[in-house]
């Protein structure tokens, strides 16, 4: 009897092999993840994501909640880049490595089981997600504390009262773009060629506004403008010149250059207080 057990289990198992007992993983919409459920993005919503944040071959993006990984492949195979997608379903992030495999871009596109609130993807140039509005609030502080400059794009949904610099629109779906800025709010002492000046700025996200105290006289500053680490404002010195400053912040320092509207013209570095 024994043997007729063993010999009705070797019939079997070579009648119905494990590959064949196992489906392979495939996963459907609305299947339910960690915080939301998966849905994946169009195609021409992806192009449209991936051209807003202008990816090329010397980026390296972060895609957060990568599903089956169509972002991250397409940033690598159509666009030349480095790309990571974190994905928290350990059997959606190995069939998204698959889907990177058949497409040919493992060399360039891994997908990794992770959760986006504990895997680092602070080396990331590029962000971008589609997740939901209170999830990009969740990540929102993690993507201000990253390198000014890094460009964040998400499919359908805001970061609320931090406005997109861009939205765009394909067939009733959004895509929203930001710049994570610099921070400059607070004083910053300004010298312009010898020239002193004292600068205080207030900073909502990218809006900036400011003054200048050029001694017994405080003025506003012209049109303040903050993209990422570029800045750039105007302000009329002692002698009525209308100068206009423009440069970049790379942490306590700004430097950059200016022009007058009387001809002049120079270089200007500013540390803050």
């Amino acid at each position: 009897m024994f043997r007729l057990v063993l010999a009705c289990a070797a019939i079997l198992a070579f009648a119905f092999p494990a590959s064949a007992q196992q489906k392979p993983y495939e996963p459907h919409v609305g299947q339910a993840g960690k915080d939301v459920i998966w849905v994946p993005t169009p195609d021409e919503v992806v192009d449209r994501m991936l051209r807003m944040a202008q990816v090329g071959a010397n980026d390296l993006v972060y895609d957060l909640g990568a599903g089956d990984g169509k972002i991250a492949i397409a940033a690598a195979k159509k666009f030349g880049a480095r790309s990571v997608g974190i994905e928290y379903n350990p059997d959606m992030a190995k069939h998204a490595q698959g889907n990177a495999e058949k497409a040919g871009v493992t060399g360039r596109a891994r997908i990794v089981q992770g959760d986006i609130f504990v895997t680092d993807f602070s080396q990331a140039t590029v962000v971008t997600m589609y997740l939901l509005p209170a999830l990009n609030l969740k990540l929102r502080p993690t993507i201000l504390s990253m390198r000014p400059g890094t460009r964040v794009v998400s499919h359908s949904f805001t970061m609320e009262d931090w406005e997109a610099d861009e939205i765009s629109s394909m067939d009733g779906r959004r895509a929203y773009f930001w710049l994570v800025p610099a921070n400059v709010n607070g004083g910053w002492s300004l010298d312009t060629a010898g020239d002193k000046a004292e600068l205080s700025f207030e900073q909502r996200f990218q809006k900036i506004e400011g003054t200048v105290n050029l001694g017994l006289t405080q003025g506003g500053l012209r049109a303040p403008r903050l993209s990422g680490f570029n800045i750039s404002f105007a302000l009329v010195d002692n002698n009525g010149v209308l100068r206009n400053y423009s440069g970049r912040v790379v942490g306590n320092r700004m430097e950059g250059s200016y022009r007058g509207d009387n001809g002049s013209e120079g270089r200007w570095t500013a540390t803050k207080k």
